[in-house]
């Protein structure tokens, strides 16, 4: 991996007045230019030919002061941008990168943990810990940190419950073709079944991971560590919109009866919804990020920096309420609905969105002469 201090070393060598926050165009893309214009900062998108019309054109900075993308640089494929000539462009513009999830999705992370020679805000080793299939993954942090996550079944003849089977899709790697199951008897059929459709591979179930299904609310909980201040921030709370799932919960329950004999759920993020709590929790969702912070710090120092999520459900099994992880987001979470949910007004008077506090940060960090502690 590349060291932090060669990171910090090209940041030390950047003009601290003229940064540029650049990012991957999509998932939280525009939100981050937005927070970044409105900052004073210059911003960069790089896109992906074919998809870069929403950034080069749709939200491009016009001379009427319109828009959020001064600059779009659009490559073949995202994994261009390790590029050595790309990665010289970036940093003669002063660029500090925000990643998110694109970043494991289009590329080969350790070409971005080895190669991409470009300040990202945040730790740049700690996201691929998302996968299932990792070393000392989410599930590690979780464990340690005293936060219940759902039972792990180690093998399908174990399922003795009502389960989620994670597994990937066959043609897009990246999305969920998950399934339930309540039995290995059910899970052999069920499973058979993506097979034979070929929605899923052989590779991909043997590596699922097979999750007690926890029945509660859902819900996200959105938080900013700040490696400047030392203080942990909510920044919201959302639910998710997955196809076509929200589609069959819609329809009455003789429906969706006759549909599933046709058709079965999938669990796609497609959106989120911004989704308030009540006040009575917010001390509880505090101590779940603070304990959280504590353990990456411990783990993976530098530990946390900047945006993160807990993502789960709100479980009542023993007469209290309980969150219960089923995703840990370790950047940007894909929620801009964040600043329609009151917790970050509180804090700053007015609601405040990732883009912005991002920016706020860096620009903070520059004022301090401190950039080098919030990259990697």
């Amino acid at each position: 991996m590349i060291k932090r201090e060669e990171i910090q070393n090209i940041v030390d060598s950047y003009d601290h007045d003229e940064i540029t926050i650049g990012v991957l165009g999509g998932h939280s893309g525009l939100d981050v230019c937005r927070g970044a214009k409105k900052h004073g900062f210059k911003t960069l998108a790089v896109c992906q030919k074919g998809r870069e019309k929403t950034y080069a054109k749709y939200y491009k900075t016009r001379s009427d002061k319109r828009g959020c993308v001064d600059e779009a640089i659009v490559l073949d494929k995202f994994s261009d941008i390790v590029k050595p000539e790309i990665q010289k462009t970036l940093r003669d513009k002063n660029t500090i990168f925000i990643h998110n999830r694109y970043f494991w999705v289009y590329f080969d992370f350790k070409d971005i943990e080895n190669n991409f020679k470009v300040p990202i805000y945040g730790t740049r080793g700690m996201v691929k810990l998302e996968e299932r299939d990792v070393p000392k993954n989410q599930y590690y942090i979780l464990k340690k940190a005293g936060i219940r996550y759902p039972k792990i079944i180690k093998k399908p003849q174990d399922i003795d419950r009502l389960v989620i089977v994670k597994v990937n899709e066959a043609i897009r790697g990246y999305e969920r073709a998950f399934f339930y199951a309540s039995s290995y008897k059910d899970y052999l059929e069920k499973s058979e079944d993506l097979l034979n459709k070929k929605l899923i591979t052989k590779e991909s179930l043997d590596v699922a991971v097979i999750e007690e299904y926890i029945v509660g609310a859902q819900i996200n909980f959105n938080y900013f560590y700040s490696a400047i201040d030392d203080e942990l921030e909510i920044m919201g709370t959302d639910t998710r919109r997955q196809t076509n799932l929200d589609g069959l919960l819609r329809l009455p329950a003789n429906e969706q009866i006759e549909v599933m004999k046709y058709m079965k759920p999938k669990i796609i993020e497609t959106g989120h919804i911004a989704s308030t709590t009540k006040e009575s929790i917010i001390e509880k969702i505090f101590m779940l990020g603070e304990s959280f912070v504590s353990t990456t710090k411990k783990e993976y120092p530098p530990g946390i920096i900047g945006p993160f999520a807990l993502q789960g459900a709100i479980a009542a099994d023993k007469g209290k309420e309980e969150m219960v992880v089923f995703d840990v987001s370790m950047r940007i979470p894909g929620s801009p609905l964040t600043r329609f949910t009151p917790h970050s007004g509180y804090l700053y008077g007015d609601s405040i969105s990732y883009g912005e506090r991002v920016a706020m940060e860096i620009k903070k960090a520059c004022n301090l002469k401190r950039l080098k502690d919030i990259v990697t």
